[in-house]
């Protein structure tokens, strides 16, 4: 018996023996290449509507190649406005070695990342790709320096204030024909009604039809509030907001309510962000202003034009001015941060 045992115990050693000897599986993992080199055949282009159509350039890269384990790669261009840090890029997915946006195609990726129109400015180009969300990598960026050109479309907004006339009613604009409009109106006290037309005509006239939709049966839309509103109609879902506005005003005692009041501009809906008065000037000076506050504000300093410890700025000669201001900003973090900008006085 005792014998028996024993070749028991030595068979199982022997098992537990050759199972411990047994080679390790060899194990295949996959390695991805990180995002390559990125090059542009133009770092200035010329936007020009009527080439919309045509190429503007090529922006090329490598492939990325995989070794070992064959796992999916996503790759995608990112586009953003120079010194966002692509905070809210426009993203492009790509499957080949190069990229050939349009000219239309640049220009609303410069539009939409809030450059105004007319003015040049820098888009700036990265390659995204990897295997995971967590193991992203991320080219060079270059950058392709172009003017926006206006694109845009016109709906019309008759109402209370000015008198319901389809005619001289003001507007609002699509940049990019993309049939969002937008644009500022004010409405004076007990002035809040009012329709939208796609022309300067009552042929057509569009009403609020509730739950923030319109309609051609709506009844009229009503701002509620009276002052400056920023408005969106989006044609696509027949969808539409109404939303307070800070405007801006020139203030001194070069104007004529002097440093003890504001003197408005208007919001030009042109998609350049402009501020339109005519205004009648004293010899002084005067400053630009936001919301009848000084948080925000423009002037002189050092000859430049700056929102950042600004001086005032002088009127030599008493008469009446058309005066224009264009303010610049970025948006970080949903805050609108003001940087830069122009202004004109000139004598009528």
């Amino acid at each position: 018996m005792k014998t028996t045992l024993l070749k028991y115990l030595f068979l199982g050693s022997m098992i537990i023996g050759l199972g411990s000897c047994k080679k390790d599986e060899t194990q295949t993992v996959s390695t991805v290449t990180p995002a390559g080199a990125l090059t542009a055949s133009a770092t200035t282009v010329n936007l020009v509507q009527v080439n919309g159509p045509l190429p503007a350039l090529t922006l090329s890269f490598p492939q990325a190649t995989v070794t070992g384990y064959q796992t999916p790669v996503t790759a995608a261009l990112q586009f953003g406005l120079k010194g966002s840090n692509f905070k809210t890029p426009i993203e492009v997915a790509v499957t080949t070695t190069s990229y050939t946006p349009t000219v239309s195609e640049l220009n609303t990726m410069l539009l939409a990342q809030g450059l105004p129109v007319g003015t040049s400015g820098e888009l700036e180009v990265r390659l995204r790709s990897g295997a995971a969300a967590n193991a992203m990598t991320y080219s060079n960026v270059v950058s392709v320096t172009g003017t926006p050109y206006l694109a845009s479309a016109w709906i019309y907004l008759p109402g209370a204030y000015q008198n319901w006339t389809p005619a001289t009613a003001d507007s609002l604009v699509s940049l990019t024909s993309n049939k969002i409009y937008t644009g500022v109106i004010l409405f004076p006290a007990g002035s809040l009604g009012f329709k939208m037309t796609p022309a300067k005509t009552w042929d057509v006239a569009y009403g609020d039809a509730g739950s923030g939709k319109f309609s051609t049966t709506g009844g009229d839309f009503n701002a509620l509030t009276s002052g400056l509103k920023w408005i969106t109609f989006n044609l696509n879902d027949n969808s539409y907001k109404i939303e307070d506005f800070k405007g801006w005003a020139v203030i001194g005692d070069a104007t004529p309510t002097g440093w003890e009041g504001d003197t408005d501009l208007k919001y030009i809906n042109d998609g350049k962000g402009s501020w339109k008065g005519t205004v009648n000037l004293k010899v002084g000076e005067l400053k630009f202003r936001e919301d009848k506050k000084w948080d925000n504000n423009y002037g002189l300093k050092d000859g430049a034009f700056t929102n950042v410890d600004a001086g005032n700025i002088k009127v030599t000669a008493a008469g009446s001015y058309t005066i224009t201001f264009t303010p610049l900003f970025i948006i970080e973090s949903g805050i609108k941060k003001y940087s830069g900008g122009s202004y004109s006085i000139v004598k009528n």
